[in-house]
């Protein structure tokens, strides 16, 4: 009966369980906020890269976890949907992780170790990998090993790249949401109502989260809330892909699948790409922490948290939308063009300082 329901109105349901994760962080941040401030829960060990000297908490991933835990829950047990079980394991081990960081700190081997281990449970029990990149880098199709492997990389890579844009009030939280609503259309349109609801309960959970997030922040997501963002949205980012695959035979709902993929999450893929380059150049270690992100640019040039976080969101969605609309240049073309945007927008930026520096 109700899942007849459901299947008979997909929007009305994925409408609820966004608001009902939305409802549950937003009744739950002001909690985590006094405890923090109570019991002195602060980490001070990167206050070098954060724009605040103030003891804010960075305890806001707990609510985003536990609400969308809670939504995928309810849901999963409905429609006996098993995926969704090993996405809820890796982000309580995740979340278990980042909250320690939060806290405490965390060495880099102990970050790595647990979110190898969470991307192993996510492909290989999960099932979420890919098997083709679909001409990309003139990569066809994958064998299980190769095509693990590869997606393992893949999921730390984005786990680390939303973890990198969390560096003023509200971005990571803004394009989380973007790209959450994003993957939540996509599958909707292509009736995967389970990914669909996956997508739009992480979006309702980080939304309300964004309302204490929103400068001048009065809490941050930590790496508790980066950290689940970047696994989740991983991890449609690859089902997208796979489920639109293309075989000669069958009519995908969306062609390029991988451009589009990337085109979502272009903000922490081109800036994590950008600064690990940079930071390779000078012969410095790739996860060393500093202050030449595109958000730290935009701020040298003057810029409000809130614009920047305006600019970024508006840019991501023109990007999003241009591909989708040209779609079927092909995965090569479509990945050289956002590229090339991305790097104009930064030259844009470097040509900017440069005039503003005497």
């Amino acid at each position: 009966m109700f899942i007849d329901l459901i299947a008979a109105y997909p929007i009305v349901f994925y409408g609820a369980i966004a608001l009902m994760a939305f409802i549950m962080v937003l009744v739950s941040i002001p909690s985590i906020i006094f405890t923090s401030l109570k019991y002195n829960l602060f980490d001070k060990n990167d206050l070098h890269r954060k724009n605040h000297n103030l003891s804010i908490s960075r305890l806001g991933g707990l609510a985003i976890v536990a609400s969308f835990t809670i939504s995928i829950l309810l849901f999963s047990a409905t429609i006996n949907f098993k995926e969704a079980n090993y996405l809820i394991v890796s982000c309580i081990i995740l979340s278990a992780l980042g909250l320690k960081d939060d806290v405490y700190g965390t060495n880099t081997s102990t970050k790595f170790i647990l979110q190898l281990l969470v991307a192993g449970i996510l492909v290989f029990f999960g099932g979420f990998r890919l098997s083709s990149l679909y001409g990309v880098l003139n990569i066809g199709d994958m064998n299980l090993l190769w095509g693990g492997l590869f997606s393992i990389v893949l999921i730390i890579f984005l786990n680390n790249a939303f973890n990198l844009i969390d560096g003023i009030d509200g971005l990571a939280a803004t394009i989380g949401i973007l790209a959450s609503i994003s993957f939540g259309i996509v599958f909707a349109i292509a009736n995967q109502m389970p990914y669909a609801f996956i997508a739009f309960a992480l979006a309702g959970a980080i939304a309300g989260f964004l309302k204490y997030n929103w400068f001048p922040a009065k809490i941050f997501m930590g790496d508790t809330g980066a950290l689940i963002i970047g696994l989740t949205t991983a991890a449609l980012a690859i089902k997208f892909i796979e489920i639109n695959k293309f075989n000669g035979v069958n009519e995908p709902k969306f062609y390029s699948a991988p451009a589009i993929a990337v085109s979502i999450l272009i903000v922490p893929i081109f800036d994590s790409l950008r600064v690990f380059t940079i930071r390779i150049l000078k012969r410095k270690s790739p996860f060393t922490g500093d202050r030449d992100h595109i958000h730290h640019r935009l701020e040298r040039l003057g810029l409000k948290p809130n614009k920047i976080v305006w600019i970024t969101f508006v840019l991501n969605v023109f990007i999003i939308i241009a591909t989708i609309l040209l779609q079927h240049l092909g995965n090569f073309l479509l990945i050289v063009l956002l590229i090339t945007i991305c790097v104009v927008y930064n030259s844009i930026i470097t040509w900017r300082l440069s005039k503003k520096i005497p």
